[in-house]
């Protein structure tokens, strides 16, 4: 797998190892080059006094916790778009005038596309379409990157942005629609409430549970389950080092074992079966 790249396009600091961080490192670790981009520096995450000690701005400690993930998960590069964290819905961080979800999605594709052009990826990831928890910022981006794909080959699209170029697959990071009703049940049968989940309780999983994705490509992630907790816990102000303790650990190890994507790009056949690999379609 010397010769393959996968590009990876995410919104914030700390998507990469909490969500398909596990995937990432597997294909590097195959030898592939993996990129990531991402959109913000999550400018809008809380952190405690004691994760800004040698920082200063909660930008530029997640950008630094980004780095010390990526250096574990073997990623080749990382990239940011420099918009600014657009916070949940109805917050009055949604109207920087910075904010990502105030750019228009094409712009963001622009951008999006001129890493595609130069890094020729064969694969890319992104969040499926309600952005995995309906964060109005993975949401734009998977907006974005999905345009980016669909027109990267086209050389009237951002001419400026590099030679045309046409990726192989394009796939969306899904959560296992079966275990995130049983992650409800058990929430609601141990008195937590499944709709504020989360440090910040931000995360609505009941909510969630009701999209139903169609799974495409399961990947193995056991052999590689360490690196990903590890790359978590550089996340420690979002709660990165208590991945293994409580609740959130539970659900890790319940749904760890894999992660799940849904193809885009080519399109899927009728009768097709899950695949074990992202590359088996190129």
């Amino acid at each position: 797998m010397s010769n393959k790249t996968l590009l990876a396009v995410l919104a914030h600091p700390d998507d990469e190892s909490f969500g398909m961080g596990g995937t990432l490192a597997l294909y590097a670790a195959r030898g592939c080059d993996v990129y990531l981009v991402c959109a913000t520096r999550g400018e809008v995450g809380e952190a405690d006094a004691e994760h800004m000690r040698d920082f200063a701005s909660v930008g530029e400690m997640r950008e630094s916790e980004l780095r010390c993930a990526a250096g574990i998960l073997g990623l080749k590069g990382v990239f940011f778009l420099g918009y600014r964290d657009s916070g949940m819905p109805g917050t009055p961080e949604n109207d920087h005038p910075e904010a990502q979800v105030r750019h228009p999605v094409k712009e963001v594709a622009g951008r999006v596309v001129k890493y595609i052009r130069e890094l020729k990826p064969d694969v890319v990831l992104t969040f499926d379409p309600v952005g995995g928890y309906r964060h109005p910022d993975h949401i734009h981006i998977q907006q974005a990157a999905t345009l980016a794909f669909e027109r990267a080959n086209d050389p009237a699209f951002f001419p400026e942005a590099g030679a045309p170029f046409a990726p192989g697959a394009l796939y969306y990071h899904t959560m296992p629609h079966g275990l995130l009703k049983a992650a409800v049940f058990i929430l609601r049968l141990v008195g937590k409430d499944p709709r504020r989940f989360g440090k910040n309780a931000d995360i609505d999983i009941a909510a969630i549970a009701e999209v139903d994705f169609p799974v495409h490509a399961c990947i193995n992630i056991r052999p590689v389950w360490e690196k990903k907790d590890a790359a978590s816990a550089c996340h420690s102000s979002q709660g990165g080092g208590g991945m293994r303790r409580g609740a959130l650990g539970f659900f890790n190890r319940l749904l760890g074992g894999s992660e799940t994507f849904m193809r885009a790009h080519p399109p899927v056949k009728k009768g097709e079966r899950v695949a074990k690999d992202l590359l088996s379609v190129i």
